[in-house]
């Protein structure tokens, strides 16, 4: 077991989380490599702050299921500030059991694969018209905001009640309090905004409701007192910004996979098998891993993770990208392969503060990945490989522009 006192000094530590090499931009930094490999955990330093890096499997699935590494940001020592002003209520993703889990029940029932199969038609239309409306501007095109974008963006807006004609408007504020070099005063300005809007919305909803989340979180759980407005605000903040940074860049993420390994973007073109289509997903889930830097936590006493003793008080970051390349999980991890077994993959976490939108993510990344490439066969990229611009500093790893032609 390491013992070795941790300095908290950040000079000289590795910045997590590290920058990818752009001629290889599905795969984590080198660094991650040697990290598993190392006894013990890497100290690093991210967002200004040292703390410790979990980067094997199963140690990512023992930190995640540990109640001692508490994922309350209001803790001393936790790692990365919210940015949120003080007057906000908290997250329920913020919060620990029970009353996580007691927060967390009252939106499970929406995000149910019951609910969720109730909206694939509604996706596949989505898909098909802003494909439409691609074909019908021309080549080249950004396939990032002419696709993989407005279909997670209208999908959330929809379930939760927002208008679609302000999607521009919550996705600047959330690429803004998502992006590591906001500053705090940054971060506080644009969740202040999300939540006035939202909360404004939520007043909107009371009035006038409808059959969307916040209407019926009003009905259902603030008429009970279980939930206040602000609750039901901040609920939505969370989910709105989620709900469409991840999905939206999954799709372009797998989409330039999928160019660049074309055997494997034929094997999900040529079926008509939805459970071929439903594991090649998964695989894609699993390579790309695009969240990489948002899973944070705190130890409320003294542990031992990994062969490494965290003091009480010290922060801890989950390295979910690492984990799911980890040949201690699966062979051949840095091969992507759609016709494998990759379940148990970590990409939406693990434990009770599991992703609680993974249903939706999937049957959203069931529909448009194929539609995609069916109806497009000849998509190729319109730019070298290396001339595209990474998400590198994003709380959710991705291009920030994908043009292709067809």
């Amino acid at each position: 077991m390491s013992t070795s006192t941790p300095t908290n000094d950040p000079t000289g530590l590795p910045a997590f989380p590290g920058k990818r090499d752009a001629r290889c931009p599905f795969d984590p930094p080198q660094e991650y490599t040697d990290w598993r490999e190392a006894e013990g955990l890497q100290r690093a330093v991210s967002h200004g702050e040292p703390l410790w890096v979990v980067s094997r499997y199963a140690d990512v699935r023992a930190a995640l299921s540990d109640p001692r590494l508490s994922s309350d940001d209001r803790r001393p020592g936790y790692p990365a500030s919210s940015g949120k002003p003080g007057d906000l209520p908290q997250s329920f993703q913020r919060m620990d059991d029970p009353e996580h889990a007691r927060l967390r029940m009252m939106l499970t029932g929406e995000l149910t694969i019951k609910r969720v199969e109730r909206m694939r038609p509604d996706v596949q239309k989505m898909a098909d018209d802003f494909l439409d409306q691609m074909i019908a501007k021309g080549q080249p095109a950004d396939l990032v905001r002419d696709y993989a974008l407005p279909i997670p963006s209208l999908v959330i807006s929809l379930l939760l009640g927002v208008p679609y004609s302000d999607h521009e408007f919550f996705q600047q504020h959330s690429n803004t309090l998502t992006d590591a070099n906001t500053t705090e005063q940054g971060k506080r300005v644009a969740s202040g905004a999300l939540f006035g809007y939202l909360l404004e919305l939520v007043g909107r909803k009371e009035r006038e409701p409808g059959d969307d989340l916040i209407s019926r979180l009003i009905g259902e759980r603030v008429a009970t007192g279980e939930l206040t407005r602000e609750d039901v605000a901040m609920d939505g903040l969370m989910l709105l910004i989620a709900g469409h940074e991840t999905t939206a860049n999954m799709t372009a993420l797998s989409t330039l996979a999928l160019l660049v390994h074309p055997d494997q973007a034929a094997r999900i073109r040529d079926t008509d098998d939805p459970a071929v289509v439903a594991n090649a997903i998964e695989e894609l889930l699993r390579y790309l891993t695009v969240p990489q830097d948002h899973v944070w936590r705190v130890a409320t006493e003294d542990l031992t993770l990994g062969g490494q003793l965290i003091r009480a008080g010290e922060g801890v970051t989950v390295n979910l990208p690492a984990g799911n390349r980890d040949p201690a999980f699966l062979d051949r991890p840095d091969a992507l392969d759609v016709d494998r077994n990759s379940r148990g993959h970590v990409a939406f976490g693990y434990g009770t503060h599991q992703c609680l939108g993974q249903s939706l993510a999937r049957m959203e990344l069931q529909v448009a990945l194929p539609t995609l490439l069916r109806r497009l066969p000849g998509l190729r990229l319109a730019v070298p490989l290396e001339e595209l611009r990474l998400r590198h500093d994003m709380a959710v790893y991705g291009v920030r522009e994908l043009p292709v032609a067809w």
